[in-house]
């Protein structure tokens, strides 16, 4: 069995007004482990009535892909004023049981958990994918956005699911959303192992108990579409981390990665 596997609901994305196309923190990171060439597998959700205008793209990277049937697809319209992006949720995808999420990773340690709002990995399912020394990589979208739809909202109430998080991805209004302000000694008292915060082309920042270190970003020849960004970067660390990185090696290669990615797709 792979090494990293790619869990989440798949989503329609409507970015402006161009048609809707694939999206989703698994579609995301499932590109970017195919161009790493990862040891990976991906498993992802979406309704029966949108599978053949999401699956074939996720195939088309290259892994190992499983599919599962779900109610309703998740969907998003959206727009980006600098590198802040203006979102409404049109749609909010099933949640993953902890029998399905468990199947979902197989053997894998290291777990990309694709979460898009609060509910599509509840605590139980977290809880049951991180037995027997899983390591997951969770953003912070999926647990700070609730399934409101409309323009999408967030807050700080995630009960105690942190506790099953060995690391954790967020940007500085996930940030602000948890803790209350940008702040490494706040990002501990979280008690992830390993926070990857991410300021878009201001680069990132890793936090661990003992450090907190900037990674600069990699200068684009142009302005870039930035979506999916965040979800290469954890892929990328995710990736360097199961093949023995340490934290801020890993940042480094995850932002090369985001990188090409922007500057290639």
């Amino acid at each position: 069995m792979s090494a990293i596997a790619a869990i989440g609901n798949l989503s329609l994305d409507r970015v402006s007004d161009a048609p809707p196309r694939p999206g989703g923190s698994v579609f995301y990171a499932a590109q970017a482990l195919a161009r790493i060439i990862a040891d990976a597998h991906v498993v992802a959700s979406c309704a029966v009535a949108d599978r053949s205008q999401l699956v074939p793209f996720l195939e088309a990277f290259g892994l190992p892909v499983r599919w599962y049937p779900s109610k309703t697809t998740a969907t998003y319209r959206f727009h980006y004023e600098g590198d802040r992006r203006i979102m409404r949720q049109e749609a909010v995808g099933d949640a993953w049981n902890p029998e399905q999420a468990v199947e979902a990773a197989g053997n894998a340690l290291w777990l990309h958990v694709g979460a898009l709002v609060r509910t599509d990995f509840p605590a139980e399912t977290l809880k049951a994918l991180a037995a027997g020394g899983r390591r997951l990589l969770v953003d912070a979208q999926g647990l700070v956005r609730t399934a409101a739809l409309g323009p999408l909202r967030m807050n700080c109430h995630i009960g105690d699911v942190l506790r099953y998080v060995a690391i954790l991805n967020l940007n500085e209004e996930e940030a602000e959303t948890l803790v209350g302000r940008v702040d490494m000694d706040r990002l501990r008292s979280l008690g992830v192992p390993e926070v990857l915060l991410t300021l878009g082309s201001r680069g990132a920042v890793v936090v661990t108990a003992d450090k907190a270190e900037c990674i600069p970003a990699v200068d684009l020849a142009c302005r870039v579409d930035p979506t999916g960004a965040g979800d290469t970067f954890s892929a990328g660390y995710l990736a360097a981390r199961a093949a023995g990185a340490e934290p801020v090696e890993a940042a480094r290669t995850a932002t090369q990665n985001a990188a090409s990615f922007l500057s290639n797709r």
